[in-house]
């Protein structure tokens, strides 16, 4: 390679990346001359403003941000000017009522005077001069009340002229609250555009907590409770919107859907899973309980989660916390978390099953029952016994049912006088002609030891693990009726005990 090509390649050629890469849309610092696209037409379909927004760099998005936080922020101006000229209008009408009522209290008390209506008529006054001093207003908010009615007019309210009447101002007021009820919807539009340019810009390193503490301070509805006509129109108009109550209703008819959809699933998924482990003789019956009842709790999990986005619920925190509080909890329950943990292990290589008798940390029973944190065993004696699956994996596990063949060991003692092949000749018999003890493999009676009280046999046949018990008592009991019928003695422990008389030695004669 040329001297020349390789100071090209090793200084020029970087230098001329850095600045491609500082000019490109992907620059450190952004330029100055980027300008909001997808804010100028703030009633673009939320799908159609996903996909804008999707190609859009960081930079782009924040100018994109920006332009639609002012979008809302008039809308936001303008449903206070609105709420400040109902409010407004709210102090008028108690200021007329009031008014005409002190009108009435001054005519009565020119017709009748007295003490008792000299003080009625200061009282009205009074209380008119309280009214005028929360109802009067600068030039300024008379100007945004008469925007404010002018533009609930030309949004089709239906405003009479102005006039001194409390019903005229009633009316008036109630078109106002209505208007602000369609502005409180046209917000909630713009906020969701907004939540879709946002969530794009936290996705690319944004920072949108600014933007987001604004859109929580400006949301809600504002009801004035003092006044149940007020209240009421808010509440209906907010009902009937297509962003307020409509919206909500059908979110919840979606989430009550996929719920009820999920528990469906959850059923036909679970019985196919079922069927599925069924046929697969790999699988224990506990491992198959636990699959199933997985599968159905799983569905229903994440249909939960599916239901809550539905309502519009944000469920990025929801798991979260979840995450968060797992840690808390793992720490909390680390012995609940080895249960669960022996629990699976106990699942997964399958040392015993459902129905098996087992003889496991010091218990023996049958499994009744398993989950993830505890075995149920029922001892012979019908008493439950709950054994943590930590203790049934730490332990050594005999599974006393889980084979198709087992052996009795029986051991059978006659007296050192009596005749070993007799005695021998009457435990084959006995064994060979038990209905329930197996031919294969053939059971073994052998001369065993010479003890101290007895000659030992050893009577070891093999039967199914459901007939051992009768098995061994009825051999046993065979043993001693034919023991006794053929003059076999069973000796029990004796000791022989033999004295030895010394005799004294004589004295000897003097």
């Amino acid at each position: 390679m040329k001297p020349c090509c390789l100071i090209f390649k090793r200084l020029l050629l970087p230098a001329l990346v850095i600045v491609v890469m500082a000019t490109g849309p992907f620059a450190a610092e952004c330029p100055d001359n980027l300008t909001a696209i997808t804010a100028k037409d703030p009633k673009v379909p939320v799908e159609i403003l996903g996909y804008r927004v999707k190609p859009l760099t960081k930079c782009e998005l924040e100018v994109e941000a920006q332009a639609w936080m002012v979008l809302l922020k008039e809308k936001v101006t303008e449903l206070s000017n609105t709420e400040i000229a109902a409010a407004y209008k709210s102090l008028e009408i108690q200021k007329t009522i009031v008014a005409e009522k002190a009108e009435k209290t001054v005519q009565k008390a020119k017709k009748t005077p007295s003490p008792e209506k000299v003080k009625e008529v200061k009282k009205a006054l009074k209380e008119v001069k309280q009214i005028e001093k929360k109802s009067t207003h600068n030039n300024a908010v008379q100007k945004e009340i008469k925007i404010a009615e002018t533009k609930a007019k030309n949004a089709g309210k239906s405003i009479p002229p102005a006039d001194k009447t409390a019903e005229t101002k009633k009316v008036i007021k109630t078109a106002l609250i209505k208007h602000g009820t369609d502005l409180i919807a046209e917000r909630t539009a713009i906020i969701d555009r907004v939540h879709i340019v946002l969530s794009e810009l936290n996705a690319k390193g944004g920072k949108t907590k600014e933007y987001e503490d604004y859109i929580k301070a400006v949301s809600g509805i504002a009801v004035d409770v003092t006044d149940a006509g007020a209240t009421w129109t808010t509440v209906t108009g907010w009902m009937k919107s297509k962003e307020g109550g409509l919206r909500w209703a059908v979110n919840f008819l979606k989430f009550v859907a996929i719920l009820g959809f999920s528990y469906l699933l959850s059923i036909l998924l679970g019985k196919a899973a079922y069927k599925a482990f069924t046929k697969s003789q790999q699988v224990s019956v506990l491992l198959r309980k636990f699959l199933v009842v997985g599968t159905r709790r799983g569905i229903l999990f994440i249909g939960l989660f599916v239901g809550l986005s539905a309502l519009e619920i944000n469920i990025g925190p929801v798991i979260a916390i979840i995450g968060a509080a797992g840690f808390v909890i793992a720490f909390a329950l680390q012995n609940s978390l080895s249960n669960f943990a022996s629990g699976l292990l106990t699942l997964i290589y399958r040392p015993f099953d459902l129905g098996d008798m087992i003889n496991v940390a010091g218990t023996l029973g049958v499994v009744e029952s398993m989950n993830l944190l505890s075995t149920q065993l029922r001892t012979p004696d019908n008493q439950l016994v709950v054994v943590p699956n930590n203790s049934v994996w730490a332990d050594v596990i005999v599974n006393v049912t889980g084979i198709t063949q087992r052996r009795i060991d029986l051991v059978f003692g006659i007296g050192y006088s009596d005749d070993i092949d007799k005695a021998q000749a009457i435990l084959e018999k006995i064994v060979k002609e038990h209905e329930h003890v197996l031919q294969y493999p053939e059971p073994v009676v052998k001369l065993h030891e010479l003890a101290d009280s007895s000659v030992n046999f050893v009577c070891r046949p093999w039967v199914k693990p459901e007939n051992y018990w009768d098995v061994y008592w009825d051999v046993t009991r065979e043993v001693k009726r034919q023991f006794d019928a053929h003059g076999v003695s069973i000796p029990f422990p004796q000791q022989d005990v033999h004295l030895y008389q010394e005799l004294a030695p004589a004295k000897q004669e003097e």
